[in-house]
């Protein structure tokens, strides 16, 4: 019944497998975002991480084994909220801080098949930013937070916007086809359905190769998001990364080499940087803080 559907959906969500029922949004279509970094000292990681993951903003905190050792994505209703995120994290720090801006998406359908199998790829879809209308950015904020579990959920978002529910459900219908919706439905959080071992991987690949590579790596079962960033040519060389879930290092580590090897990247110098601690999921911020509806 609804109530036990309704039921069961909260009770999903207190037990923290379910992060929210509502969307995920295509980066830097109705906000900003990047992907970001820092080398944080062993003894400061508690402090530091937990500093980064209290910023608005930050969206994913992750603890990965390499130097640079906690990454993060920023996101907010435009760049320059995202930059002045960017500095205040470093100066409350005291850390310098990667910016590995988006250059292009490949594959961010981030699906899980619950019997374990590795869910086929989609191919991605540009997103066509001539579809957004005024009030857009609005509903999609409420989404990326969740819809309340509610008998009439659009009617209730409707009435927290001054939208009707028809006109809600036809705007969220224009921005799923328009690829700025890029994921509509429930939210899960991949850790305690037991996909545990979880790795980005990164490779330094020739500018003028790594949109091809990208789009051979993105075809990959297995492979769950595929992007190219922009590099640090100092700190970070590495343009085309990928992220890899899996029940097991192993499982995921087999994964990645048949993937590695069908996309023609073994010769390229890569890192495997798997996740050992995840300090914050929630969905991406696309209103500046207190002025999204409730």
């Amino acid at each position: 019944t609804e109530s036990e559907v309704i039921a069961r959906l909260e009770q999903l969500a207190g037990t923290g497998i379910v992060s929210r029922v509502g969307a995920t949004v295509t980066p830097n279509t109705l906000g900003a975002s990047t992907l970001a970094a820092v080398a944080a000292p062993e003894r400061r990681i508690e402090e530091v991480g937990r500093l980064i993951a209290s910023a608005p903003g930050v969206n994913h905190a992750y603890l990965r084994e390499d130097d640079w050792n906690l990454w993060f994505v920023v996101t907010g209703p435009d760049r320059a909220f995202v930059a002045a995120t960017l500095e205040r994290i470093g100066q409350a720090a005291g850390l310098e801080v990667l910016d590995l801006p988006l250059v292009r998406a490949f594959h961010l359908d981030l699906g899980f098949a619950l019997d374990g199998s590795a869910p086929a790829p989609r191919r991605f879809r540009e997103p066509d930013l001539a579809a957004i209308r005024p009030g857009d950015r609005e509903i999609v904020a409420v989404l990326t937070r969740g819809l309340p579990l509610v008998p009439h959920p659009w009617a209730a978002l409707g009435d927290a916007l001054g939208r009707s529910e028809a006109e809600v459900l036809g705007r969220v219908a224009a921005l799923r086809d328009a690829a700025i919706i890029a994921r509509l439905g429930i939210i899960v959080r991949h850790r305690p359905l037991g996909w545990r071992a979880n790795a980005m991987v990164v490779w330094e690949v020739p500018e003028a190769e790594a949109d091809e590579a990208g789009r051979r790596l993105a075809a990959e079962p297995g492979v769950t998001l595929c992007y190219r960033r922009r590099p640090d040519p100092c700190r970070w060389p590495y343009s085309l990364y990928c992220m890899i879930h899996g029940r097991s290092r192993r499982e995921a580590l087999a994964t990645l080499a048949r993937a590695a090897g069908r996309a023609g990247l073994r010769g390229y110098p890569r890192r495997v940087l798997f996740s050992s601690r995840c300090f914050r999921q929630q969905g991406a911020l696309l209103m500046p803080p207190g002025e999204a509806a409730a």
